[in-house]
Parts: structure tokens; sequence; C-alpha cells
């Protein structure tokens, strides 16, 4: 019996020591994180479960991101935190890789978080920080991926330390006041996304950043060279640089709102005249439009709230009193002509009521958006109701008859996510399509335009409701345009219109079915595709594809580089989720934001980015069925 004693407390020992390190880590971590809360001035109340003693991962302390009981990462987003930033404290977490501070109230100069050598990312974006940043700060920093100082008052020179490093993805230094030339750039391949406007740099640009658009160095006056059209060795040509940076691809990043009064000006009496010989020009051929068959179309502006966000709550569209009886077409009928010379507007939905060609021509106009294939012009009848009315020049592929029962097909759609066309008219030069205006605009925008209101209330209930919405609508549209060869045809996110209460509305579906064959492979998404590039097929999986992009785009809050036909700008999604995934960095994807406010349902994002990466597979057959996605989304709660 003398000897049971020391056995068993032997083996007692064995059970008991090997989950000592974590408990004594979890101690250690927790103590770290309380001695960094007191340096805060505020941060008693808002962090209020940093309670000492507890386990900031088994308690999910407010911000703090975990991979198991290891903590990797701290965001602390729009908590309204002040106070200083005790790196110190942070030393002993060793597996630290995230430091967020964005969108609080933190001054003085950039904190020491060279100290945290092995930091992948910093996000300092939207506080008060001043002064010049040490040009050997980032020297120590080699592990350093991405780096958002954005929206605050660092001044002095960039370092030259910050553009030496070798895995640094991501620089965002917009709306500062760094002065002087910039760095060149040490490993311009590994640099995926770039914003250098809204400081006061100057000379030449480095040859290091030539991949990059004009639009990243905007409001550096005295900036010159490529890509630029201000030459360094000319006389100051801004007025044409920016005449020229104002037209932009048709999906790119919507450009700032800052827009002097007078361009507004010009815009609006610009428009009206446009509108007017539109309309004129309508009415001069319809008799020659009644005796032939030969149509064209156009598609693709950009899509609507891009360039133009709305705050007014859309109206009910009624029918006009102040027309006649052309403005009153019933449903699928052509009006074929009267005393005004008003005709051949089809009114295909009449949920929100009838209006004619004269409601259209008397109504406020303004631009919506530009591309190679047509433009789009907010319109605002005599009544008060606004609709979106799309010229379409490249949409010849059917004749009149085929034109008509495709836009009657579209008109008889109903689904909550579908965005159903009210009203054609078809003429041999171009057709017009009107649908219902959404003062939202896109999700394009709401992603990627001026972070509004609009874009902060984008947290993850509302992008997990977009999402949703997104697959139930395009499910709808692969069963009742099954017949089409890809269904859709051009789904991203310039395309998804967005209600008031963050509900998706896919529009420009279908398509393919109208736009020229020697256009279809520059106006559509769906062309985008792998196995289109690859083999130049097309099928509803490369609707699939487009869904995938949406579902990361949606995720990381990046532009898909995707979108552009030059490949410069943006990020290319499809890779970086990819290897993020097989190199198990996974949370490297989560855009900060949703992460500021929605850490404990971390498990939800990454469940759709696996989704998302399933749909962007190259090849087709190994993508999800348009049936599973939804399954799989729906079953994120």
């Amino acid at each position: 019996m003398a000897t049971a004693v020391p056995v068993f407390a032997l083996f007692l020992s064995l059970l008991i020591l090997p989950t000592l390190p974590t408990l004594c880590s979890s101690q250690s971590d927790a103590d770290s994180l309380s001695k960094f809360k007191k340096s805060l001035k505020n941060g008693d109340s808002k962090l209020k479960n940093w309670v000492p003693g507890s386990s900031p991962c088994r308690k999910k302390w407010i911000g703090v991101m975990c991979d198991g009981e290891t903590i990797i990462g701290l965001h602390l987003t729009n908590l309204g935190l002040s106070g200083s930033v005790d790196v110190e404290s942070l030393l002993k977490l060793r597996s630290l890789r995230t430091i967020s501070l964005v969108k609080n109230m933190f001054e003085g100069s950039i904190p020491e978080l060279n100290k945290l050598g092995a930091l992948r990312a910093i996000y300092l974006s939207n506080n008060q920080f001043t002064g010049e940043i040490p040009n050997d700060y980032f020297e120590s920093m080699g592990s350093l991926k991405k780096v958002w100082l954005n929206q605050n008052k660092f001044s002095g020179k960039i370092p030259d330390s910050l553009m030496q490093l070798q895995n640094l993805k991501e620089l965002h230094l917009e709306g500062n006041r760094f002065s002087g030339k910039i760095p060149s750039l040490k490993y311009p391949n590994v640099m995926k996304s770039l914003d250098l406007k809204g400081n006061k740099l100057d000379g030449k640009i480095p040859e290091s950043f030539s991949k990059f658009n004009a639009s990243v160095f905007e409001g550096n006056n005295e900036l010159c060279g490529k890509p630029l059209e201000k030459h360094c060795d000319t006389a100051d040509s801004r007025k044409v640089q920016q005449e020229n940076e104002k037209q932009e691809e048709p999906d790119s990043p919507p450009p700032p709102s800052s827009q002097s009064n007078a361009t507004v000006v010009i815009t609006a009496v610009t428009l009206v005249v446009v509108v007017f010989f539109v309309v004129v020009a309508i009415i001069s051929t319809n008799r020659e439009d009644e005796l032939t068959n030969h149509h064209s179309s156009s598609r693709e502006p950009l899509r609507q709230g891009n360039n133009v966000p709305e705050s007014t709550r859309q109206k009910p569209l009624e029918s006009s009193r102040k027309s006649g009886p052309e403005g009153k077409i019933k449903r699928g009928s052509s009006q074929k002509g009267n005393k005004n010379g008003m005709a051949d507007l089809v009114v295909v939905n009449e949920e929100k009521g009838s209006f004619g060609l004269q409601d259209l021509m008397k109504a406020a106009a303004e631009v919506l958006g530009i591309s190679g294939l047509g433009s789009a012009y907010k319109a605002v009848m005599g009544n008060g109701v606004a609709v979106v009315v799309k010229r379409m020049r490249e949409m010849n592929r059917l004749g009149k008859d085929g034109f008509e029962t495709e836009m009657q097909r579209f008109g008889a759609l109903k689904h909550p996510n579908v965005l159903t066309p009210l009203a054609y008219h078809f003429r041999r030069e171009e057709k017009l399509i009107v649908s219902q205006y959404m003062p939202s605009g896109s999700l394009l925008y709401a992603l990627h335009g001026d972070r509004g209101v609009f874009h902060a209330k984008l947290n993850w209930s509302n992008r997990l409701k977009i999402i949703k919405g997104i697959a139930q609508g395009l499910g709808y549209i692969h069963a009742q345009l099954k017949i089409y060869e890809v269904p859709h045809g051009n789904l991203k996110a310039s395309n998804v219109l967005l209600t008031e209460t963050y509900e998706p509305m896919l529009s420009d579906y279908g398509f393919y079915s109208l736009v020229d064959s020697d256009k279809v492979t520059q106006g559509l998404f769906a062309y985008k595709s792998p196995e289109y590039l690859q083999s130049q097929k097309i099928s509803p999986k490369s609707d699939i594809y487009c869904l995938g992009i949406i579902l990361l785009e949606i995720v990381t809050g990046k532009f898909p580089s995707q979108y552009l036909n030059t490949g410069n700008g943006g990020i290319d999604i499809v890779q970086w989720a990819q290897s993020s995934i097989s190199e198990d960095r996974v949370e490297e994807l989560v855009d900060p934001e949703i992460l500021s406010t929605s850490s404990d349902l971390i498990n939800q994002v990454v469940s759709i980015i696996r989704i998302g990466v399933a749909c962007v597979e190259s090849n087709p057959d190994q993508r999800l069925t348009m049936n599973e996605v939804i399954c799989k989304i729906l079953e994120v709660n």
C-alpha cells in the first residue's frame, strides 16, 4: 500500500500537467490585455467583458480574435476608444498577427507597433494620428502584408522601409498629409491594393507603380508621370488629367463625391439636351421602326446609384396624370402612334402603373452611367415618380418579334430579389428599357463608394441578408430562364441593387439572348469565367462562378480585379481566397469592419468564404450546383 500513493499521484500528475500550459497562457494573456485596457481613457466602459481572471478566448472578450485558446488578433473597431496604445503590454501575445483600431479617437504619433515584429496586418484608419513616421519604422516588420493608415493626419515623407517590405499586399495611405517624393516599391508584383490619394506628394511617380490606375494618385497635384496624363517635362496639364480620370471603366470603384458645383450644373444641362434629342430621334424614326426587324442594343452602364447616391425614399410608380392617352399604355400593348407622335412604349409590368414616352420626354433627367454598350439615366416624371431608362445599342441578336418575346418573359418574372423591367421601346438603332429606380444604389457602391451611413450599416447581419437574397434570386432566374445557355450572364456587384432595408434586387439578367454575338464577350461578366477564357465554353455554372466572386467580395470588402478589363487595379480575389484557405489563413480574408461588430459570428463568415471558394473552382464540374449553393447559404444562421 505504501507504493500505491506515489503511483496514483504520478498518474494524476500526468493527467493534469498537459492542461497547465493552456491555463497559464490564458491567464497571462488576460493579464496582458487587462494592462492594455488600463492605458485607454474609456476602456472600462467600452470593453466591459474584459474581466481579469477570465479567459479572453473562452469568454469571447470584445474584439479579441482567437484560434482555439490562442489570441491571434485585436479588432477594436469603431468603439470610440482614446488614450495611449500600450504596445509593451502586448509583447507577451506571441501569436498576435492583426491589430485593428479603425474608427476610434486615438491621437498623437503612430504607436510603437514595430515592436510586434510578427504582425501581418495593421489597421489604424480613421483616427487622429499625427506627425511623421520614422524612416526605419517598418524595418523589423518583415511579415507585414496589410498596412492601412488612411484618414489620419500623418505628415512628412512616406518611410522608405515601408516600400521595402517583401510581403506587402495592401497599402492605404489616402487622406493624410504625406509629402515629398514617393519611394520606389521594391516588390511591385506582390502589391495588390494601393491608395495614395489626397496627400501632398510631388515629383515623378516611380516606375514600380506603373501597373496601378491613375485614380490611386488623385489629389496629389504635384505628381507627374505614368499612369497620370501629366508629363513631368511639360507644363501643368492638370485639367486634361482630371478630365481623363473621370472616364473610368464601367465597374471601377465609384469616384469620390467631391465634384464642383460648376461640374454638376454642366452635367445637368448636358443631360437635359441629351434626353431631348433622344426622344426627338425616337419620334422621327417611329415609322421606320415599324417596317424593320433589324435592331440594336447595349448594356452595362454603370449601375444606378454608383455615382449618384440618393437618400430619398422611392415612391411607387403610378399612372401619370399629366399625360394624355399616350401615357396610358396597357401591358404588352405597343402604341402605334397618336397626334403627338408618341409611340411604341410597351409596358410589360403594370404593378407600378403605366406611362408613355411623353412622360419621359418631360422628365428631369441625370446620367447614372455610360459604358461601351450603352448608357443609363434617372428620369423623374411630372408626378414625382423616378425610373431608370437604359439606352441599349448592341442588342441586335434577335428581330423585333424575338426581342418583344424576351421582354414579355422578363416582365412576367415575380420574385422579391429580382428587378422586373417596367417597359421597353424598340427601334432599329437602339432599345430603351425602363425599370424601377432604386435610391440606395448598387452593392458595388455600398461596398466601395463613399463611406457614408449606408456603408456603415453593412454589418454582418445585413451582408448575410444580401448574400441569401442574391442566392435565392439567382436560383429563381435559373429556374425561370433555364432555356438560356447562361440564365443571368452578367451577375456582379454593380448589377445587384439594394433597397433601403438591404434587400438585394438582381438586374440586367437574360441579356445573353439579346446582346450582339460580337459584343457579348466584352459586355457580360459570365464571359470572364475560366471555362470561357480557356475553351470558349459557357454554361449555368458560369453564373455560379460570378456568384462566388460576389460572395468573396462581400466578405472581404475588396474590389475584385476580375471586374476590370485592363487587369490593373483591384485584388485577384479568387487567388487570394484559395491561397489563404490552403495555408490555413482564412481570418486574413475577413473585412475588419465585419470583425469589429460581429467577431462572435466568425464561424458564419468562414462558412460563406468556403462556399464562395467552392463556387469559383476553375473546373465548372467541381463547382457547387445552384441548389447546393442555396441550401448551404441558407444553412448559415
